[in-house]
């Protein structure tokens, strides 16, 4: 079955050639002209991923993302004509899972929606399906993350980028080796993207986001997964 997306966007024109290109390589796309009418759509297991907004006639995409996020991990990709850096950190801050500013290339923004989808629905061959650490559990099969037994929110890559961490505890991996296994061949994000899901992690899973004992930044080498936390942590 093809997978179906839901586009909010008030550009008539632009959702039309989205849906029409999107649609040639067997994606389903359903469009919403405005973010009351995208919110009213939304169903839980209706659609696959999220084209949003962020500047729309009613609610501004941003909230839309939140709302959204507190309710469901559904891969968010997020289209803006603001090019500043601010909005885009504010969107992945939110929950989004990637970003593309206006105007864009129709094959530009597949490729980017194939990685959110491939990284929401397709787990990675591994013997392991669930990583302990003390109070955190990191479970693939349930796509989970648990502290204590309570689920905490994450996006579909935050969840994979701390499994990717986790499964490396002890080692320290450069923002350019998360990046490759991460996206592979796909095209890479803004600078500073890795570094906005990393604190989206913390703020999850840590006791203290500010003062982290679980990944550690390792100052100009990348980030390290401790497998145990220092003499003040629970471990």
């Amino acid at each position: 079955m093809a997978e179906h997306i839901l586009m909010i966007e008030d550009d008539a024109g632009l959702a039309s050639l989205v849906a029409e290109y999107l649609a040639r390589f067997g994606l389903r796309v359903s469009v919403a002209a405005n973010g009351s009418e995208g919110l009213r759509m939304l169903r839980p297991g209706r659609y696959d991923a999220l084209i949003l907004d962020v500047m729309l006639p009613d609610i501004d995409g941003f909230e839309i993302c939140r709302q959204v996020r507190a309710r469901s991990d559904l891969p968010i990709l997020m289209l803006t004509a603001r090019g500043d850096e601010t909005d885009r950190v504010v969107g992945l801050e939110l929950g989004a899972d990637d970003y593309l500013p206006k105007p864009f290339s129709p094959r530009e923004l597949l490729a980017r929606l194939r990685a959110v989808l491939r990284r929401h629905s397709a787990p990675r061959a591994d013997a392991r399906s669930l990583l302990r650490f003390g109070r955190l559990e990191i479970d693939r099969d349930a796509r989970e993350v648990r502290i204590d037994g309570e689920a905490r929110a994450l996006t579909g890559y935050q969840f994979e980028l701390l499994w990717t961490l986790a499964s490396n505890a002890g080692r320290v991996m450069s923002r350019d080796a998360l990046m490759d296994q991460l996206k592979g061949e796909e095209l890479e994000a803004f600078d500073r993207s890795l570094d906005v899901h990393v604190s989206r992690i913390r703020a999850a899973i840590e006791d203290n986001p500010k003062q982290p004992r679980r990944i550690i930044t390792v100052r100009g080498a990348g980030y390290v997964f401790a497998r145990q936390q220092d003499s003040n942590g629970h471990d």
